[in-house]
Protein backbone atom coordinates (compact mmCIF):
# COMPACT_ATOMS: atom_id res chain seq x y z
CA UNK A 1 0.00 0.00 0.00
CA UNK A 2 1.30 3.44 -0.89
CA UNK A 3 1.21 6.23 1.64
CA UNK A 4 2.03 9.92 1.18
CA UNK A 5 5.72 10.72 1.56
CA UNK A 6 7.57 14.03 1.69
CA UNK A 7 11.32 14.02 0.97
CA UNK A 8 13.12 17.15 2.08
CA UNK A 9 16.45 17.87 0.33
CA UNK A 10 18.49 16.45 3.23
CA UNK A 11 16.58 13.15 2.87
CA UNK A 12 17.44 12.75 -0.82
CA UNK A 13 20.43 10.59 -1.68
CA UNK A 14 22.95 12.22 -4.02
CA UNK A 15 25.13 9.89 -6.10
CA UNK A 16 28.20 10.64 -8.16
CA UNK A 17 27.43 9.39 -11.66
CA UNK A 18 28.96 9.38 -15.15
CA UNK A 19 31.39 11.99 -16.49
CA UNK A 20 31.16 14.40 -13.56
CA UNK A 21 27.38 14.26 -13.24
CA UNK A 22 25.31 13.57 -10.15
CA UNK A 23 22.01 11.72 -9.76
CA UNK A 24 19.80 12.50 -6.78
CA UNK A 25 17.27 9.87 -5.72
CA UNK A 26 14.21 11.95 -4.82
CA UNK A 27 11.68 9.12 -4.44
CA UNK A 28 12.40 5.39 -4.63
CA UNK A 29 10.63 2.03 -4.39
CA UNK A 30 10.65 2.11 -0.59
CA UNK A 31 8.95 5.51 -0.42
CA UNK A 32 6.39 4.93 -3.21
CA UNK A 33 5.38 1.34 -2.52
CA UNK A 34 7.21 0.29 -5.68
CA UNK A 35 5.10 2.56 -7.87
CA UNK A 36 7.74 4.91 -9.27
CA UNK A 37 11.22 6.36 -9.04
CA UNK A 38 11.88 10.08 -9.30
CA UNK A 39 15.44 11.33 -9.71
CA UNK A 40 17.31 14.39 -10.82
CA UNK A 41 20.52 14.69 -12.81
CA UNK A 42 22.97 17.57 -12.71
CA UNK A 43 25.07 16.87 -15.79
CA UNK A 44 27.91 18.66 -17.57
CA UNK A 45 28.27 19.17 -21.29
CA UNK A 46 29.03 15.92 -23.08
CA UNK A 47 27.53 13.61 -20.44
CA UNK A 48 26.05 10.63 -22.29
CA UNK A 49 25.08 7.17 -21.08
CA UNK A 50 25.50 4.12 -23.32
CA UNK A 51 22.72 3.61 -25.86
CA UNK A 52 20.42 1.28 -23.92
CA UNK A 53 16.91 0.04 -23.23
CA UNK A 54 14.94 -0.81 -20.11
CA UNK A 55 13.10 -4.12 -19.83
CA UNK A 56 11.31 -3.33 -16.56
CA UNK A 57 10.22 0.29 -16.59
CA UNK A 58 8.93 3.14 -18.71
CA UNK A 59 10.85 6.40 -18.37
CA UNK A 60 10.03 10.09 -18.60
CA UNK A 61 12.70 12.79 -18.86
CA UNK A 62 12.05 16.50 -18.44
CA UNK A 63 14.87 18.89 -19.23
CA UNK A 64 14.42 21.59 -16.59
CA UNK A 65 17.47 23.55 -17.71
CA UNK A 66 19.87 23.12 -20.62
CA UNK A 67 19.81 21.37 -23.99
CA UNK A 68 20.44 17.83 -25.16
CA UNK A 69 20.39 15.57 -28.17
CA UNK A 70 18.19 12.52 -27.74
CA UNK A 71 18.17 9.29 -29.71
CA UNK A 72 15.07 7.10 -29.68
CA UNK A 73 15.69 4.06 -31.84
CA UNK A 74 17.50 5.56 -34.82
CA UNK A 75 15.66 8.89 -34.63
CA UNK A 76 17.71 11.89 -33.45
CA UNK A 77 15.80 14.64 -31.65
CA UNK A 78 16.70 17.90 -29.94
CA UNK A 79 15.45 18.30 -26.38
CA UNK A 80 15.25 21.93 -25.35
CA UNK A 81 14.75 23.52 -21.96
CA UNK A 82 11.31 22.60 -20.64
CA UNK A 83 10.99 19.71 -23.10
CA UNK A 84 9.72 16.35 -21.95
CA UNK A 85 9.94 12.88 -23.49
CA UNK A 86 8.23 9.56 -22.73
CA UNK A 87 10.38 6.48 -23.36
CA UNK A 88 8.46 3.18 -23.19
CA UNK A 89 10.33 0.08 -22.03
CA UNK A 90 12.17 -1.97 -24.66
CA UNK A 91 12.83 1.07 -26.89
CA UNK A 92 16.58 1.80 -27.28
CA UNK A 93 17.50 5.35 -26.33
CA UNK A 94 20.28 7.63 -25.20
CA UNK A 95 21.12 11.29 -24.88
CA UNK A 96 24.05 13.69 -24.89
CA UNK A 97 24.05 16.98 -22.98
CA UNK A 98 24.87 19.85 -25.38
CA UNK A 99 24.63 22.85 -23.00
CA UNK A 100 27.33 23.70 -20.45
CA UNK A 101 25.19 22.07 -17.73
CA UNK A 102 21.79 20.43 -17.62
CA UNK A 103 19.19 19.84 -14.93
CA UNK A 104 17.20 16.75 -15.90
CA UNK A 105 14.25 15.19 -14.05
CA UNK A 106 13.71 11.43 -14.43
CA UNK A 107 10.50 9.56 -13.60
CA UNK A 108 10.38 5.79 -14.05
CA UNK A 109 7.50 3.41 -13.45
CA UNK A 110 7.44 1.01 -11.81
CA UNK A 111 10.20 1.82 -9.32
CA UNK A 112 13.51 -0.01 -9.20
CA UNK A 113 15.82 1.85 -11.58
CA UNK A 114 17.34 3.65 -8.58
CA UNK A 115 19.00 0.35 -7.70
CA UNK A 116 21.14 0.58 -10.82
CA UNK A 117 22.32 4.09 -9.90
CA UNK A 118 23.04 3.01 -6.32
CA UNK A 119 24.92 -0.10 -7.39
CA UNK A 120 27.23 1.61 -9.90
CA UNK A 121 27.31 5.17 -8.53
CA UNK A 122 29.01 6.53 -5.44
CA UNK A 123 27.13 7.98 -2.48
CA UNK A 124 28.25 11.63 -2.49
CA UNK A 125 27.93 11.83 1.30
CA UNK A 126 30.87 9.44 1.72
CA UNK A 127 34.57 10.14 1.37
CA UNK A 128 35.49 10.15 -2.32
CA UNK A 129 38.28 7.72 -3.18
CA UNK A 130 41.07 9.37 -5.15
CA UNK A 131 40.53 8.92 -8.88
CA UNK A 132 37.00 7.48 -8.47
CA UNK A 133 35.37 6.63 -11.76
CA UNK A 134 32.50 4.31 -12.67
CA UNK A 135 34.07 1.53 -14.71
CA UNK A 136 32.40 0.09 -17.78
CA UNK A 137 32.29 -3.27 -15.98
CA UNK A 138 30.58 -1.79 -12.91
CA UNK A 139 28.05 0.02 -15.09
CA UNK A 140 27.38 -3.13 -17.16
CA UNK A 141 26.91 -5.27 -14.04
CA UNK A 142 24.50 -2.76 -12.47
CA UNK A 143 22.55 -2.41 -15.73
CA UNK A 144 22.28 -6.20 -16.09
CA UNK A 145 21.14 -6.66 -12.48
CA UNK A 146 18.40 -4.07 -12.94
CA UNK A 147 17.00 -5.13 -16.33
CA UNK A 148 18.77 -2.75 -18.66
CA UNK A 149 20.44 -3.79 -21.86
CA UNK A 150 23.29 -1.82 -23.42
CA UNK A 151 22.86 -1.87 -27.18
CA UNK A 152 25.70 0.44 -28.13
CA UNK A 153 28.22 3.06 -27.02
CA UNK A 154 27.23 6.60 -26.04
CA UNK A 155 26.18 8.68 -29.01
Amino acid sequence: MSIPYLAQPEQQQKLEWLNGSTFSVLLDAATTGGQLTVGRFDAPKGEAPPFHLHTREDEVFMLIKGTALLWVGEQELELSEGGIVYLPRNIPHGYRITSDRADLLLIATPAGIEGMFRQAGRDASTLRPEGFEISKDALAAAADTHGQITVGPPR
